[in-house]
């Protein structure tokens, strides 16, 4: 078994309940699922070069700061994505298990981070946006109105308890559309949903320019998010549940 085999066989099993329902791959691969590339031909885990400049999100999202957190903190959460894969294989091969346990949770952490900061660059832009289309018919469904949506992802992000995400997903058992409160990257998430916008209130995305200000950050990032992105992804989930 090849390291993109064992990547399918373990890694989708175990954390890619972000992206699809469980039967999913049945009848459509990754590719199918999101427009997020997070591995390469040979299975292993890469960091796409951001969607834009670094000085694209300006003022609301400064240039360092957005330096260190793509290439240090989501680059870290790769290259240890990697290390936890090899282990697992490692530990596979020799038929000693003792240990796998340990790294099976450090690759979920570190997955989880890869998965949500990959979409997340995605969800940015340098422009102001609103929903509309089929993505405010299902706010306005599962949520009364986008004011509403806006209140409750800007709470659930802001009051998470230490570092995590805010994240609203679609849920293809409800066909609705749900607001998640994810600790750290792997915490607290629902099987199955699928991740359509996610809000990083990690200390690392905001803190040099909002210091410790983490709703001024959350506030602002309204400013700036990609509505059509979500959209989109909104879409995709569709097509696959």
């Amino acid at each position: 078994m090849n390291r993109k085999q064992f990547l399918k066989g373990t890694v989708i099993a175990g954390g890619a309940s972000l992206l699809q329902t469980g039967n999913v791959f049945a009848s459509a691969t990754m590719a199918d699922v999101v427009p997020d590339k997070l591995v390469d031909s040979r299975g292993q885990f890469i960091l796409n070069p951001l969607p834009y400049s670094k000085t694209f999100l300006e003022p609301y999202m400064d240039t360092e700061t957005l330096h260190l957190h793509h290439d240090f903190h989501h680059g870290g959460a790769v290259k240890g994505a990697n290390k936890d894969m090899l282990m697992i294989e490692k530990a596979i091969a020799d038929n000693n298990l003792e240990t796998v346990d340990f790294w099976t949770k450090k690759l979920s952490y570190h997955f989880g981070s890869h998965l949500l900061h990959t979409i997340f660059w995605t969800n940015l832009s340098n422009k102001k946006t609103e929903p509309g289309g089929q993505l405010l018919k299902q706010i306005e469904t599962s949520f009364g109105s986008y004011e509403r949506l806006k209140g409750y992802i800007a709470a659930t992000a802001k009051n998470i308890d230490g570092n995590g995400w805010g994240v609203l997903a679609y849920q293809p058992y409800t066909k609705g559309l749900s607001v998640i409160q994810c600790e750290n990257h792997e915490k607290l998430q629902q099987w199955g949903a699928v991740p359509l916008l996610v809000i990083d209130v990690w200390e690392h995305a905001y803190y040099l320019k909002y210091k410790n200000k983490r709703q001024d950050f959350v506030d602002t990032l309204f400013n700036i998010i990609n509505w059509d992105n979500v959209a989109d992804r909104l879409n995709g989930a569709v097509k696959i549940s």
